[in-house]
């Protein structure tokens, strides 16, 4: 359908896109937002992965204000906070925040929080907070040297991704697996769907192109 509305994505998360398109949703511009992560004084994980979510979405859909061709579009974003506790994990780019994040995970649970915002041309925001319970083996030293030399960790929220090569380290996870991977596909395709998104139309656009 052309007068479908339109859905841009307020991230360059390849791991985000390739979730929703593993439900049939494709994004019709990609364009992430670019805001200071860092938390404030105190700020709980819970609280940190709601405010990046919906200033990441306010932020994009303010931007599409001037842009005749996105007028209407509704905007998702999302961020993923991984704590121990209070303590939140950083997204680590240095072999030594990965190395640290893999020591404080090895042998203990830890919390995967996800903030999902979803922003309309009207002006009105929804965010929705999904939490998973994650537990790590206890690792060894050849393990936590072989997953750094894999740089798979780089970027990552909590210093690993769970959908590649860490997945061998998880004893076990209570809540959406999806949310770690970093969007919980359930609650978006909800949201989403919530604010008159053609989710079901896609799937049959979908359908069609492999026919």
């Amino acid at each position: 359908m052309t007068d479908r509305k339109k859905l841009v994505l307020a991230s360059g998360s390849p791991r985000r896109l390739a979730l929703l398109e593993q439900v049939g949703i494709k994004p019709d511009y990609l364009l992430p937002a670019d805001i200071d992560e860092a938390p404030t004084r105190g700020e709980t994980p819970r609280a940190l992965a709601n405010r990046l979510a919906r200033t990441k979405a306010e932020v994009v859909r303010r931007s599409l204000e001037v842009d005749a061709d996105y007028e209407g579009a509704i905007v998702l974003a999302a961020d993923t906070v991984v704590a121990v506790g209070r303590r939140i994990l950083p997204k680590a780019e240095l072999r030594d925040e990965a190395e640290s994040c893999l020591r404080l995970l090895s042998g203990r649970a830890h919390r995967v929080y996800t903030g999902v915002c979803v922003a309309t041309a009207g002006g009105g925001t929804r965010t929705r907070l999904v939490e998973t319970r994650v537990r790590f083996k206890r690792l060894s030293e050849a393990e936590i040297e072989d997953y750094l030399a894999s740089g798979e960790w780089r970027g990552k929220a909590g210093g690993y991704a769970i959908q590649g090569m860490a997945g061998a380290f998880v004893v076990k996870l209570v809540g959406s697996h999806t949310n770690v991977v970093g969007l919980p596909v359930y609650e978006t395709v909800s949201m989403l769907a919530g604010a008159d998104y053609p989710v079901r139309q896609n799937w049959a656009d979908t359908l069609a192109l492999t026919e």
